[in-house]
């Protein structure tokens, strides 16, 4: 039996080893590599499809249900703040600073650990250890095209920098794309009709605007005017004002329920970019709430996308870290969040075990 203490130092040096692989969303193939050849060290059958790396604890079991522990290893570019190497693991004072080190490498390795801590124990599961590519984004190419080709979770537990604290509801993304009509004319004349001046009645509406439901974890959706641009010269009276909305989509709307409210109540023609990034929450009567309230877990609704929203299964995000380092400057992980994200996700799953057990 794996040793919680190895456990840690193999998932240290694993998010080192991938800290120094460049794995920008598309470009993710080495790190694909990398989590591949550390399973392989663990006589672990790896399958493959692009840049997402996938394994089960033991062989299938189509007669049981499947738990999936997830995570992405693509990050973001590196922003013009950092003072260190990006591309370099460096302990400093307890931290592993290095891109990536928060979002997602740590939880990732993580619930690598947990993965490797169950292979071969007898579980009234199956579990399934995905490696996702393409989650900053949410490309075509990582979670959604293999989802076809796995067995339907009965939960997934997507690792994220949550302080090891359970989202159990996440918003979706709609962006919309809005063209108001009006009349061209002369602008030293009383001619046209100016589509500016429509325009700023959907956008004075949209700045008011409130949606009838509201979530209990995460409150209410929220709509916000990101981009407009019109006209063309100082002296023509513009026929077109395009404008984009930016809305964010609490569990208590479908992003089609949240668009056609909108619809009914601004002028513009309105076109959605996609309804992919849907909202997610888990169902009441769960079992993942008894385990949570089990081990004290801090149950939260979560403002920021994730694969959640890309999983069409019941589906908790948590993980070691802090979203609030996501995406910065000399971004880092504190060493001992790792210990403590591979002992939380160890304890979930034994609970989630022994409830699943009682159940059968």
């Amino acid at each position: 039996m794996d040793s919680l203490n190895s456990l840690f130092d193999e998932a240290v040096l694993l998010l080192k080893d991938l800290i120094r692989i460049q794995s920008f969303s598309r470009e993710e193939d080495q790190t694909a590599d990398q989590i591949e050849s550390f399973l392989a060290q663990k006589r672990i059958k790896t399958n493959r499809s692009g840049n997402n790396v996938w394994a089960f604890a033991s062989e299938y079991n189509p007669v049981l249900p499947t738990v999936w522990l997830n995570s992405h290893h693509d990050t973001v570019k590196p922003n013009s703040g950092y003072t260190k190497d990006p591309f370099q693991p460096i302990e400093e004072e307890g931290k592993l600073f290095g891109l990536g080190s928060n979002d997602a490498g740590g939880p990732l390795v993580s619930l690598i650990a947990c993965f490797c801590h169950f292979i071969e124990k007898p579980l009234p599961f199956n579990l399934l250890m995905i490696a996702s590519a393409e989650e900053e984004i949410s490309g075509s190419n990582g979670i959604s095209s293999i989802i076809s080709q796995l067995p339907e979770a009965e939960l997934a537990i997507v690792g994220e920098p949550t302080q090891m604290k359970l989202a159990v509801a996440e918003k979706g993304l709609l962006v919309i794309d809005a063209k108001v009509h009006g009349k061209a004319g002369h602008a030293a004349r009383e001619e046209g009709i100016n589509a500016i001046y429509l325009a700023l009645d959907d956008l004075d509406e949209i700045r008011n605007f409130e949606f009838f439901k509201t979530s209990p974890f995460l409150g209410r959706t929220k709509v916000t005017a990101t981009v407009i641009k019109a006209g063309h010269q100082h002296n023509v009276v513009p026929d077109l004002c395009e404008y984009t909305l930016d809305v964010r989509v609490t569990d208590a709307y479908t992003l089609e329920e949240a668009f056609e409210e909108l619809k009914s109540a601004l002028k513009a023609d309105l076109t959605p970019r996609s309804m992919r990034l849907q909202s997610s929450h888990l169902a009441g009567d769960h079992l993942m709430y008894r385990v949570a309230e089990e081990l004290d877990l801090e149950k939260f609704g979560s403002p920021t996308l994730s694969d959640q929203a890309l999983i069409p299964f019941s589906s908790v995000k948590i993980g070691p870290g802090d979203s609030a380092r996501s995406h910065t400057a000399d971004e880092f992980i504190f060493l001992e969040e790792i210990r403590e994200g591979i002992q939380g996700y160890i304890s979930i799953i034994n609970k989630y075990a022994e409830f699943s057990s009682k159940q059968i």
